[in-house]
């Protein structure tokens, strides 16, 4: 796989699995846009990291929920690089909680990151590539959104909703050459699983038939691919990343 050459944005791209995703298409020989929202020195830390394999990086602060926000991004990387070739959607908030125990803000949020982010980022960015009539985008979704999960309804509905957004856009752009397509992972050794107890972590790994939880670059080597010439004649496709969770 060879992105030389390629300019690629990754929403949320600061911290765990966006920051592998950063990384590997760096590796592979994209520039990399690192997004953040409040994390200015972790998305340093990644564009520093980029720089190191011989690329150039920038890292933009954008909240992804706000139009103007996002026009912004765009504007800043056209003055940097000619074109936006890759966009990665990963920026994803969670706000768990019972549905009868729910707040509205709580459910609003997460669909203004999850879910609005991901339609406003493609829609300003899809309009350059649509320009270029070439480029990838890749949603990153959940298996949750598949599956359902007790104590996240806001959070699967978002990701469902990511998988819908996904197979629509995909028949939208395939004209234009643009490939448009969604990676659910399961359960990701992350900073948030991190805090969970062992014997929590030990149950998770117990129901999936590889026995163990992904890592962040699991998810960014399918990511990569995704991103990739060798994945031209795949669009509207959900990847499960999840070690056989869900069949």
């Amino acid at each position: 796989m060879n992105l030389s050459g390629k300019t690629a944005i990754v929403t949320g791209g600061s911290r765990g699995i966006g920051r592998s995703i950063a990384l590997k298409l760096a590796e592979k020989g994209a520039n990399v846009v690192v997004n953040y929202t409040n994390n200015a020195s972790k998305a340093q830390e990644v564009v520093d990291e980029v720089k190191k394999m011989g690329v150039e990086a920038l890292a933009l602060k954008a909240d992804v929920s706000s139009e103007d926000d996002v026009k912004a991004l765009v504007k800043e990387v056209s003055k940097h690089f000619d074109t936006i070739d890759i966009l990665v959607n990963n920026a994803g908030i969670t706000r768990d909680t019972l549905v009868i125990r729910m707040k509205d803000e709580d459910w609003d949020k997460v669909m203004d990151i999850n879910l609005k982010g991901t339609y406003l980022c493609t829609k300003l960015i899809g309009k350059k590539m649509m320009k270029q009539r070439s480029g990838k985008i890749v949603n990153i979704t959940s298996v949750v959104g598949i599956m359902g999960n007790a104590g996240q309804a806001n959070y699967a509905a978002s990701k469902a909703g990511v998988i819908g957004f996904t197979k629509s856009i995909a028949k939208e752009f395939a004209p234009r050459g643009i490939n448009v397509n969604a990676v659910a992972p399961g359960f990701i050794q992350t900073d948030m699983t991190d805090k969970l107890p062992e014997e929590v972590k030990e149950n998770y790994a117990a129901s999936i038939p590889l026995g163990r939880l992904g890592s962040p670059e699991d998810v960014a080597n399918i990511v990569a691919f995704l991103c990739s010439e060798e994945a031209d004649y795949l669009t509207g496709q959900v990847i499960n990343v999840d070690g056989g969770m869900v069949m």
